[in-house]
This record gives structure tokens, C-alpha cells and sequence, in this order.
């Protein structure tokens, strides 16, 4: 982009001592060759004779030429007076042609600056406001002449400062700065004042000021150190708003505040809930938290008050109060009327026995056949396994939580469909810290501070490091051949064929053209008659203040553009510096831009080879102790190889749970009954079995999801085992512990046993498999694609789990059987020990703990109540915790710790002053070359106030509402400055072969004599369609240069897309963010951008000809992966919701539509997803899709810690509640305590060791706050829980065990010599384990067994 601004000031000779200062006298006239003082001008400094004459009469061509160049100095022909010739008005116009490039946006502001430099040049009382203060004498055309090299100029300040004001907010598009800050040198836009503005543009060492003009700005009614005679011009001056004499239209809102529409202020975002004064959820928590304790003290009362009549139930059931049987026999059990028996409790009764019959059944055949039985489930799983051949692991970030049919997801397709994708960035973020800084006395600039890191040998060591980097060579077997920076650089100015120098490499040293020479440049200068050394550190200064300038006012004459053509804005050079003080910047930034290719083209191989090599360097340089820099630094690639590193790091992290995990199972699954049985009575192989089924199971799932394409990905690697596991390992250690407590009947075969042992569990084990299994497939309604493959995966997972359990497991369990009762030892199945098994059942260690000692304190009245008002407050403090919970993921979480980007993020959010750019992107169907299409997008003169451009403008005005920070650039308005007969940018030539063809400005103007539109009368430019469509393709392919910044090559050309016909059917407009360093500020960000997106569509829609489809959208690289922010609470509570909803309809069908259990179930899973939410907050876990992706599983985790006992309760036939609680507590709950708890613990705490923080905090925190919430639910609250409110013992299955005792004792009546048979189910050389039984005593029992309520 050229940095233009061109004030060519043309004098008139000033009187001399012996002159007369008087109206219509002129100081100086006609040109008189080139200023000899001036070296290295960017333009010829062409300078006036000194002339003390008479003012002149304009006519004919003279009088038009000024007409033409300053029409406020026309007084009609031969009335016109005026100072200069012909010559100096040709040259004044070409001068005024370089300002008007960008100053032409706002025709009142380029009326004002043409009216001060047509009244030094031209004015025909030139005398009173011009004062000569230097002369030198040239050789002129071969004549001695004496011209003007330095004058002062008197200005009254109200015409200085009603021009200033005027041209003050003009913008320039391509870089949404101010087109001021161009015209004041080392002041920049934000310090600029007339005074600056006019002193820059009278010196000449800024190369484009022909000579010195000392502008002396003189207040109303002061005449000190004014010259008699001297009468400051006090012209009048047109505002920004204001219509020029010449017809032409005022300024727009964008570079002028007084147009702009009086707006409403924006709507501030709603504060946070409050009632009362304070946190509205605060209060919600307080007032809930005492309904329900109001309510449950209520429950308690009313329950002392129905004691008594339970008192008398009590005793009638425990026969205190003494019950007869229909023979006169003491009974103490109630005597059960078949009236009373509801139909809830029968259809519970009948689900039990068919589900207890059928897997009884089941179990029994599949431990008759074992052998069969294991090759039939390896076969099924080998042939679901083969599929993982296909498998496809998805690694991309968008892929994976973004869904495909998602609105971020589509405007990023159609995006990278049309425009090439962002750049690749290699960056280094370099700092000093131990280095003090220095005082410098500027000659230009006075005394400024430079901070540590500004030090002359540091910036050289930081040119050898790029030197090094940009020199990188390397064989690409790719392109084969050797590959350099330039086949992979992006190189703005010169895509098609780039050079070393033309690619975008951005730091400090490219104010110097990264030349050694140019970094060590001294020259002695003199100002104001004081002589000083002018350095490096001049330049910067007036570089970083004005960084489209092409030579700087130092008398070092050096250019600020970088080598590759473009400017190198101060924010991509330095940062952490306060209020662009540049010079206390306290980081260099070296920033490698590269151009990215999809990936299956080769050059995206060749750029990352050249990234890695880039990382090398930077690495090696990091390490060598010579290296005086403290930096960070990153690749493009360095995020993706971080992730796939800490994958692969993590990996034995995994393993070691898995195997803590297996040596705990393998362990507790044995029964020890003695030191000598250890090896015989141990379940090594049992647990290596379980988790052999486990494996299984999740090979199959994922083989089976590949056969038919559906992606996996690393979070399903590691979560979905896991949760199968936890879940598996439950089933197994409720089947396996009871089968250890249970006794062989009489006549039972062992595969009997199995299989009735089988018929008592196996229920639960559906109930819990099934609702988990639902509950997945359900989460795979999900729209983020990582949770519904992980989903998907686990619902599969756990039913295979499940079926191999019922099959395999069950089959491995009989082998077991059959080994242990010959005595033989496990892992040497040809030893036999001597020792007997034990006859009576095992129970195990925590099973009579839980039932002596545990139960009883957790169940006691006081404990009782104690648990319900510390859970119940818990639960409410986590509602309160739950609406505070912070929702995003900081991508500095994804990486591992001690990785090099941490440190990089941690310099970008602390050095980075600007943020991330956004594009505003538009689809196909708005009519870009109709007039009213064109206002519609603009901001120039003309435009709409309420553009896209403008609107855009307008967020601006509020960046911490808008989050955005700079103004969007616009094809659109610089294409309509560069086709503006005011400057030179649009020519065609009118000689030679090219004729008629577009002619770029670098040209000669006698080669190019024709504008390519005429001027119209208003000042307003609106090309015609077929104007448009011929010069837009020159206007993006003209490199911009001094002579035209506004040409659209670097800046626009891959930013207007044009199909075959010539329609435009996407653009681009870019703007910044505000600088983000959150996820909660990017979803914020994306989410206002969105809305003023909306607003912009729904304007460009109303012009004429717009198709009703036709869209506006933001666009930037990270909108894809903080979309789901947007939506992941709504999105969350559905998926959480569709989780619980199984757990309630499943639990309350298999139990026989018992709702009262379902909803007690239900109840205390929700209690553990919201305390889990709760300790988020507190722990400082957010809440993410990898956090939603363990909360549904915390889901499917809390139905094994909760169905379990609920079953048992329901189930069980003891005469109380707190009975039943207790039996519940220590027959089931030990199982579970043993099964979920103790065998997820020991594997979640080897995951506190993992490197990736992601694992560190979202699965070892979150699974461990998972666990310990379950089983504190499940263990402690919930049994007291149904203690108070669970449901009543099952009448039917009373009825059912009264009617086997009468008919048992009928039989005894009738057989009375009927003692029993001898045992013949056990095989060869076996013994049986049980003692002879009186089958009289074990009918009621046996009744009760087979529904698994014992």
C-alpha cells in the first residue's frame, strides 16, 4: 500500500528589503528547475524564481488551467489574478493528484487542502501571506537565477484549523486507519494538530515537499512576530458536512462525524440476575433450600404422627401380637389376603420371575457349553473387529465439534470454497527482560525512553536469526527439488512469481529493509540550528507513527515500507507498549507468513517440512547460550503436533490405569478363605477375562461403527474403554460375588448354580446395561459430532458389553467353577492343593462390614437425618454453583504441560495489542455494479449512512460491546477512489500499440492521456455496469505504489470472486477483532458479529434487485470451534435430559411399573449430575464438550452406583424400610462399593499424572468428582433416602413365599418319611459343598431366591 501524501508547495517571490509588501504583488514565479538542497527525492523538487511582480491577468488556456487546479481563485477570464504560470499550475495539479488519491473520499477536506497550497502558489497577493526566508542561486536553462528554497507561510488558525478539522477523520479503506496519519509524520493520526499537520507537510526531508515552508498559524487580532505588512490568509473553509462550491456532495459518516445520523446509544447487555439487591440464583437457592427442608421437617412430623398405627403393624408382623394360620399355627410373617395384593406389585412380581426364569435358563445353557460358548463370542467379535481396517480417526478440531450442517461449518465452507484459506503463521515473541533501557535525546523527537528489548545489538542478533530463517533450504521429494521460503511464502504483491524479497516476513527490521547497512546508518543533522547524529533509533520512532511512508524527514532519507512492498503497521513489529508509546514496547515480533494449501496438495507437505525446519532453528537458537532473547514462538503446525504429541505421550499413562485397574479386579475377585487355597481359590484369570470382555466388547463396537463410516477419534480411544470398564466391572463383581455367596442346592449341577445365580443378578445387570445403552443412543441425537460418535460408540459398547457378559463371561465363570471345585490352582491348572474348600458361603470382607457395622450407623435416626439436610443443602449449593459454571475451552488446555506454547500463549495474550481479523463475507445475489448497489456497500461521499461498510463503522465507535476493533476495508470504495479523475490511478493510454487499454500510473502522463470516467458534477463516482465490469479486473491486479496506493493487488485481488459471466458471486471485507484472550470473549465476539451481520443483510436486502437469499456473514478461523458456545447449555440439558429419560422409563418397566422407584432413581441421578456441575465451578473445570461428553457419562457411570440398590430395595421382602435399606446397602451396595468405586478410583489417580492437562483436568478431576459423588449418592444418600421414601415391601411376592410355605407343609404332612436325596450333580472326584438339607427348611427360601430377593 503507498503511502501518499504529496503537498507540493509552488511560491511566489517575496519581496526583498527594497520591495514593498502591497495586494496584487507577487514573491516568486515560474519554475526555475530543482531544488539543490534536497538529495533522494520520492518526487522531482521542483522550485519557483524568485519574482517580485505584479500579479498577472489569466486568459485562455492559462485561465482555464487554473479554473481546472484552484477554482476558489476564480474571479471570471481577465479578471482572474494569479501568481503563477501554466507550468506551476500543471505541476501543482500532479502534486495535488498524489493527496487527492486519498483524500478525494471527502471532497470538502480535498477542496481545503488544494485551497492552501492554490493560495501559496497562486495567490495574486502572494506578498501578504508569503515571506521569503531563503534563496539559492542555480543555473537555470543556462542562466544564473535566484530560486526559493524556504519560505514561511502566515495562516490565520481559523482557516489552519477548519482544513485540519475537515480532513482529520478521512480513512483509508485498504487498512481502516486515518489518512491523516500519513500526512503527519512522527505524530501519527492520534497526536496530529494543525500545526503538525501543516509543519510535515512544508518539510522537505519528507521526499515530497519541493522545499521548506515554515507555516506560522497566527490567532485572530495577534500581530506579534507578524512582518508589517503580512496579513495571515483567513479564507474560508468548507466543513466535512458541507456542500463545495464546485457541486460536490458532503463527506460521509465514516471520514466525517458531523454527517453522521444522530444514533441512538446501543443497548447495553443485560446484567446479571438479581433479586432483592443481590444474585438472583442466590436467592432461588436460599428459598428452595428451605422448601424442601420446611417440607421434609413437615414429612418428619407427620410421620411421628402416623407412628403409633405402624407401631401396631410392626408388632402384628413381628408376631408380637401374635397372627394364627388357618391350622391354628403361630405364624410370624402377616397373613397376605390375595385382595391386597395390588396390580403394580403383580406385574413387578411377573417381570421378576420371567426375567429370572429366562436368564436362569440362559445361564445354565451357556455354563453347559463353555468352550462352545467363548469360540461362537471370539468368532462374532472377530468378525465386528475386522472392521477396524477402515477405520478413520478424525484429528481436525472443525471435524470434530463442528457439526457439518451447522451455521459456522457452512459459512466456513463456503468461505474456503471461494477464498484461499488464512495464511499459515510462524512467530516468534521475543523479550528482554533483564535489560535496563536508555534515554534518548532525538534531535526531532526530544528525549524518549527506550525500553530493554530496543537495543541496537539485540536487533541485530534478531536479523542474523531471520537472515538464518529465511535462508532455509531444504530437498522436497514433493516437488523434486530443492525447496526455499519462497515456494511456500505469502507474497502479497507478487503471488503469481515470487522472490526472496517478496515474501511477507513482518518485524522491526523490515523499517529498515532487514539491511544491516541501513540498521547502522548515522548522519549528522541540523535543525533549528542545533547539529545532532541522527540513528536507527530516529527512524523507528518515525516509522512506527507513520508506516506508509516511503522516506522518512531524518536526513538518513530512508524508507519505512518492508522489502516485499507493503507497511509494517507498529502492532506486528512491537508489543506490550501502553498508548503507542512504541518505544517502551517490551517484545519484538518476527512473524513468517505462509500460504496454506489443503492437504492433499503437495505444497502443504513442503510447508510443513519448512515449518519444522523453522522449529528447529528456533529451538537450537533457544538453547544456545549466546542467545541474549527470552521468546516464544510457535508454527502453524505447532498445535497439532503438541495434541498428537501428548496422545502419544499419554498413552502408557492409560495403560498403567488400565492395568491398576486389572490387578485390582483380579485381586478382589478372589475368595482367600485360606493362605494354602490362595493360588486355587484367586480370579486372576476370571478378572483378565472380564477385562479380556471389556476389550472385546469395545473393539467390536468400533469395528462395527467402521464397517459402516462412522469416524472415531482419540477422545473415544479414551473414554469410551474407560466407561465400559467402570460399567463392566460392576456386572462382573456383582456376578461374580454372588455366585461366592451363594450355596449348591441339592441336586443342583454346578452349570445350574451358575445358571440361577445368573437369574438373580442378571435382571439388575439388564436394568442398568439397557438404560445405559438407551441413554447413549439417545445422546447420539446430539449435533456436535464428537459427542454423538462418542455416543454412538459407547451405547454400542456397552450392549456388547453386556451380551458378552451374559454369554462369554458367563461361560469363563463355569471354567473357573469346574477348576476351582478339583482344587486345582489357577495359573497351574495340573496342581492340586489338599485343602478343602470351605463349606459355608463366602461373603467376603466388605459385605459383613457394610451389614455390621456401616449400615446400622448410616440408617440410625440421627444419621438419617443428618444426611438427608447435608445432601439437600449440597444439592442447593450446587443449583447456585451450577448457574456460575464458566462455559468454553481456553485452547492453551489442549496442550501438554511443559509445552513450548503454553509459554507462546501466554506472550500473545500478554505483548499482542490487536486481535484476530474478521471477515465480512457476502454470498451471491446483491447487484455490486448498479449505483444503489454500490452506496449500499460504500462509506464514501454518496454512500448510504447506513452502508455495510458504515454499519460496520458504527460497532466500531463501542469495541468493547462490538469487540471489534478496526474497520472493515472495502474493495468497493477504493475501487470508486481509484476510478476518480482526481487521480491519476484509472488511465488509458492514448499511444501506441496498448491504445484504449488500462494504463497504470508508474506510466508517463503523454503515454496515458485519458481518464478512464469523466468527473462528475457532484463530486460522486458511480461507474456504469459496463465500467465496472471492464475496470475492476485492472483495479485488482494494480499494484499499489506512490504514485496509486489505491490499486487493489495484495489487498482485494482474492477478494472479489466473479463467475464466468462476470457476476459477482462472493466478496470479503475485512475488519479486527478486539484483542481476545478467552473462550468466553470469542464466543462473544462471534455472537455480535453475527448480529451486526444480520443487520447489514437485512439493509442490502431492501436495495433493489437483491435476492431473497442473499446473506451477509462473518468469517474467521475460529468461529468454528467457539460456535458450539452458543449453544452447548441448551444443547447440554437436551442430551443430559434424553440420558436420564431411559434411566427412568427402563427402571420403572423392569421393576414392574414401579414409578415410586423409577422417580427415586431418577432423583438421585440428577442429584449427581448437578453436585458434579457444582464442583466444576468450584475446582475450576469448564464446561465444554469435552466436559458434556463426561457429564453424559457421569450419567451412565451414576446408574451403576444408584439401579443397583434401588432393585435391591424394591425387592427385598424385610418387614421395614430401614431393614430393607440396610439389607439393600449391605448386599448390594458392598457389590457395587467393590465393582464401580474401588475398581475406577485406583485408575482414575494414575491419570493425575498425565501430561496433557485436558486429561488432568476433564478426565482425571471431572471422572474423580464423578466417582465420589456417585458413591456418596449411592451409598450414603440414597438408602436413607429409601428409608423415607421408598416403596412398600411387594405383597405379592409375600403372598407368593405364604402359599410355598402352606403347600411345603402340606407335603411334609403328607410325606412325613421324605427326608432327601442324595446329591447327584456333581461330577466324578468332586465333593459337594453344602451339608445335608431338610428341604422343609429351604422352600420358602428357595421361593424367594429364585425372584432374586434374597
Amino acid at each position: 500500500m503507498a503511502r501518499v501524501t504529496t503537498f507540493i508547495i509552488f511560491l511566489a517571490c517575496f519581496v526583498l528589503s527594497e520591495a514593498q509588501v502591497q495586494p496584487g504583488q507577487c514573491t516568486f514565479y515560474e519554475e526555475c528547475g530543482r531544488n539543490p538542497s534536497i538529495e533522494n527525492a520520492l518526487i522531482p523538487p521542483i522550485v519557483p524564481c524568485l519574482s517580485y511582480t505584479p500579479a498577472r491577468a489569466l486568459k485562455g488556456a492559462h485561465y482555464l488551467k487554473l479554473k481546472s487546479v484552484c477554482p476558489m481563485l476564480d474571479r471570471g477570464e481577465n479578471a482572474t489574478l494569479a501568481c503563477c504560470s501554466i507550468k506551476q499550475l500543471q505541476s501543482l495539479e500532479l502534486s495535488l493528484t498524489l493527496s487527492k488519491a486519498i483524500l478525494i473520499r471527502c471532497p470538502s477536506c480535498a477542496d481545503n487542502f488544494a485551497h492552501l497550497h492554490c493560495i501559496n502558489t497562486c495567490s495574486p497577493n502572494q506578498t501578504q501571506t508569503v515571506n521569503v526566508t531563503e534563496t539559492r542561486n542555480v543555473t537555470y536553462l543556462g542562466t544564473n537565477v535566484e530560486v526559493v528554497i524556504g519560505y514561511q507561510a502566515y495562516l490565520s488558525t481559523a482557516f489552519a484549523e477548519g482544513s485540519f478539522k475537515s480532513c482529520q477523520n478521512v480513512r483509508i479503506p485498504a487498512t481502516g486507519g486515518f489518512a491523516i496519519s500519513t500526512m503527519c509524520g512522527r505524530y501519527g493520526a492520534k497526536l496530529c494538530t494543525a500545526q503538525r499537520w501543516y509543519d510535515f507537510q512544508g518539510d522537505s526531508s519528507n521526499g515530497l515537499a519541493p522545499l521548506d515552508i515554515d507555516f506560522k498559524l497566527i490567532p485572530p487580532g495577534v500581530t506579534a512576530g507578524v512582518p508589517a505588512g503580512m496579513v495571515p490568509y483567513n479564507g474560508r473553509t468548507l466543513r466535512c458536512n458541507e456542500i463545495t462550491p464546485t457541486g460536490g456532495e458532503v463527506c460521509s459518516c465514516q471520514d466525517c462525524q458531523e454527517s453522521c445520523p444522530l444514533m441512538p446509544p446501543p443497548v447495553m447487555p443485560a446484567g446479571p440476575f438479581r433479586l432483592m439487591g443481590t444474585d438472583g440464583f442466590l436467592v432461588i437457592s436460599i428459598l428452595l433450600l428451605c422448601l424442601l427442608l420446611i417440607a421434609f421437617l413437615l414429612y418428619l412430623l407427620v410421620s411421628c404422627w402416623v407412628n403409633a398405627k405402624e407401631k401396631q403393624d410392626k408388632e402384628r408382623w413381628t408376631g408380637k401380637t401374635s397372627a394364627k394360620d388357618p391350622n391354628g399355627n403361630t405364624v410370624t410373617q402377616p397373613l397376605i389376603d390375595p385382595a391386597e395384593v395390588s396390580c403394580t406389585d403383580k406385574n413387578s412380581l411377573a417381570a421378576q420371575e420371567f426375567l429370572g426364569s429366562l436368564f436362569q435358563s440362559w445361564g445354565t445353557l451357556m455354563a453347559s457349553h463353555p468352550l462352545k460358548v467363548l469360540l461362537a463370542a471370539a468368532i462374532v467379535v472377530a468378525v465386528f473387529a475386522t472392521g477396524l481396517m477402515y477405520i478413520e480417526l478424525t484429528t481436525d478440531p472443525v471435524e470434530l465439534w463442528s457439526a457439518p450442517n451447522s451455521r459456522a461449518r457452512k459459512e466456513k465452507d463456503f468461505h474456503d470454497k471461494y477464498f484461499d484459506p488464512f495464511f499459515r503463521t510462524n512467530q516468534l515473541i521475543l523479550t528482554a527482560p533483564g535489560r535496563k533501557g536508555h534515554i534518548y535525546d532525538s534531535l526531532l523527537f526530544g528525549r524518549q525512553n527506550f525500553s530493554g528489548i530496543l537495543e541496537k545489538d539485540l536487533l541485530t542478533q534478531l536479523l542474523v536469526l531471520q537472515t538464518r530463517i529465511q535462508n532455509i533450504e531444504f530437498w522436497s521429494s514433493d516437488l523434486n527439488r530443492t525447496a526455499t521460503l519462497k515456494d511456500v511464502c505469502f507474497a502479497p504483491l507478487n503471488p503469481s512469481n515470487p522472490g526472496m524479497t517478496d515474501c511477507a516476513v513482518n518485524s522491526l527490521l523490515q523499517y529498515f529493509q532487514n539491511n544491516v547497512t541501513n540498521l547502522n546508518a548515522k548522519v549528522n543533522m541540523t535543525e533549528l540550528g542545533v547539529t545532532k547524529e541522527v540513528d536507527w533509533r530516529d527512524h523507528f520512532i518515525y516509522c512506527v507513527n507513520s508506516p506508509l511512508s516511503f522516506k522518512d524527514i531524518t536526513d538518513l532519507g530512508m524508507s519505512c515500507m518492508a522489502d516485499y512492498g507493503a507497511p509494517v503497521f507498529p502492532f506486528l513489529a512491537v508489543g506490550g507498549y501502553e498508548n503507542e508509546d512504541f518505544t517502551n514496547a517490551e517484545a519484538l515480533i518476527l512473524t513468517f507468513s505462509l500460504n496454506n494449501y489443503k492437504r492433499d496438495d503437495p505444497r502443504f507437505k513442503v510447508a510443513l517440512e519448512w515449518e519444522q525446519i523453522f522449529l528447529n532453528i528456533v529451538q537450537e537458537y533457544q538453547r544456545d547460550p549466546r542467545n541474549n532473547f527470552t521468546f516464544a514462538y510457535m508454527a502453524e503446525r505447532s498445535l497439532e503436533d503438541e495434541i498428537n504429541r501428548t496422545t502419544s505421550e499419554d498413552i502408557p499413562i492409560f495403560m498403567i490405569s488400565y492395568l491398576v485397574i486389572f490387578i485390582y479386579i483380579a485381586v478382589a475377585l478372589g475368595e482367600y478363605t485360606s493362605f494354602k487355597r490362595i493360588l486355587v481359590d484367586s480370579k486372576f484369570l476370571v478378572g483378565l477375562g472380564g477385562i479380556l470382555v471389556v476389550g472385546c466388547s469395545v473393539l467390536a463396537s468400533m469395528g462395527f461403527y467402521a464397517w459402516i463410516g462412522i469416524p472415531s477419534s482419540l477422545i473415544i480411544l479414551q473414554v469410551v474403554p474407560f466407561l465400559v470398564l467402570a460399567v463392566g466391572a460392576d456386572n462382573i463383581f456383582i456376578f461374580v460375588l454372588e455366585h461366592q455367596r451363594d450355596v449348591r442346592r441339592l441336586g443342583e449341577t454346578r452349570e445350574m448354580q451358575i445358571g440361577r445365580v445368573l437369574g438373580n443378578v442378571a435382571p439388575s445387570m439388564l436394568l442398568c446395561s439397557v438404560s445405559e445403552s438407551i441413554c447413549f443412543f439417545l445422546g447420539a441425537l446430539s449435533t456436535m459430532p464428537a459427542v454423538k460418535s462418542f455416543a454412538l460408540y459407547a451405547a454400542l459398547a456397552v450392549l456388547m458389553d453386556f451380551l458378552l457378559q451374559m454369554t462369554a463371561f458367563v461361560a469363563l465363570l463355569s471354567l473357573d467353577a469346574r477348576r476351582q471345585d478339583s482344587d486345582r490352582c489357577e495359573l497351574a491348572c495340573c496342581v492340586r492343593v489338599g485343602t478343602r474348600r470351605p463349606i459355608k458361603p463366602n461373603e467376603g470382607l466388605l459385605m459383613p462390614l457394610m451389614r455390621k457395622y456401616y449400615a446400622p450407623v448410616l440408617l440410625h435416626p440421627v444419621s438419617r437425618v443428618v444426611v438427608m439436610v447435608v445432601f439437600v443443602i449440597v444439592f442447593c449449593c450446587s443449583i447456585f454453583l451450577m448457574f456460575h459454571v464458566t462455559v468454553g475451552l481456553d485452547q492453551e488446555l489442549a496442550m501438554p504441560q511443559g509445552s513450548y506454547m503454553l509459554e507462546y500463549f501466554k506472550y500473545l495474550y500478554k505483548y499482542f495489542e490487536v486481535g484476530i481479523p474478521t471477515y465480512f463475507v457476502t454470498t451471491k445475489g446483491f447487484n455490486f455494479t448498479s449505483a444503489a448497489g454500490m452506496d449500499a456497500v460504500c462509506s464514501s461521499v454518496g454512500c448510504d449512512q447506513f452502508s455495510l461498510t458504515q454499519k460496520i463503522q458504527y460497532a466500531t465507535e463501542y469495541p468493547e460491546l462490538s469487540y471489534l476493533a478496526v474497520p472493515a476495508n472495502s474493495w468497493v470504495d477504493d475501487f470508486i477512489d481509484w476510478l476518480n479523475p482526481g487521480s491519476k490511478c484509472c488511465r488509458l493510454y492514448t499511444l501506441g500499440p496498448e491504445t484504449g487499454n488500462f494504463c497504470p500510473a508508474s506510466e508517463s502522463a503523454w503515454r496515458c492521456g485519458k481518464k478512464c470516467i469523466k468527473a462528475p458534477a457532484n463530486g460522486v463516482v458511480r461507474p456504469s455496469v459496463e465500467q465496472f465490469n471492464r475496470f475492476l479486473p485492472d483495479f485488482l491486479g494494480n499494484r499499489p505504489d506512490l504514485q496509486c496506493p489505491k490499486g487493489g493487488l495484495g489487498a482485494y485481488d482474492k477478494a472479489v470472486i466473479r463467475d464466468e459471466s462476470g457476476e459477482i458471486i462472493a466478496t470479503r471485507f475485512m475488519a479486527y477483532h478486539t484483542s481476545l484472550t478467552n473462550s468466553q470473549e470469542f464466543t462473544k465476539a462471534l455472537e455480535k458479529t453475527r448480529e451486526l451481520a444480520h443487520k447489514i443483510t437485512l439493509g442490502m436486502r431492501e436495495v433493489p434487485g437483491t435476492a431473497p437469499d442473499f446473506e451477509v456473514f462473518p468469517y474467521t478461523v475460529t468461529y468454528a470451534f467457539y460456535e458450539q458456545y452458543l449453544t452447548i447449555v441448551p444443547e447440554g440439558l437436551f442430551n443430559i435430559s434424553l440420558c436420564l429419560l431411559p434411566t427412568f422409563v427402563v427402571c420403572c418397566l423392569l421393576l414392574g411399573m414401579d414409578l415410586r422407584s423409577g422417580l427415586l432413581n431418577l432423583f438421585t441421578i440428577i442429584m449427581i449430575t448437578v453436585d458434579t456441575v457444582g464442583i466444576m465451578t468450584l475446582w475450576g473445570i469448564d464446561y465444554n464438550a469435552v466436559a458434556l461428553i463426561n457429564l453424559v457419562t457421569a450419567v451412565g457411570i451414576s446408574v451403576e452406583f444408584v439401579s443397583h440398590l434401588t432393585r435391591s430395595f424394591a425387592l427385598s421382602i424385610q418387614l421395614t424400610h430401614i431393614e430393607r435399606a440396610k439389607e439393600a446397602t449391605a448386599t448390594m451396595g458392598s457389590a457395587v462399593l467393590a465393582g464401580v468405586a474401588m475398581t475406577n478410583l485406583p485408575g482414575i489417580i494414575v491419570l493425575a499424572f498425565a501430561k496433557a492437562q485436558l486429561i488432568q483436568i476433564f478426565f482425571f478431576r471431572l471422572n474423580l468428582i464423578i466417582t465420589l459423588l456417585g458413591m456418596a449418592h449411592g451409598l450414603v444418600f440414597l438408602p436413607v433416602l429409601l428409608s423415607y421414601f421408598g416403596p412398600g415391601v411387594n405383597k405379592a411376592v409375600l403372598l407368593k413365599i405364604q402359599l410355598s410355605k402352606e403347600k411345603a407343609r402340606q407335603e411334609r404332612e403328607t410325606n412325613k418319611n421324605a427326608h432327601g436325596h442324595p446329591n447327584q450333580g456333581y461330577e466324578h472326584g468332586e465333593k459337594p459343598d453344602l451339608p445335608f438339607t431338610n428341604p422343609s427348611t429351604a422352600e420358602g427360601t428357595q421361593a424367594g431366591e429364585s425372584l432374586g430377593y434374597f
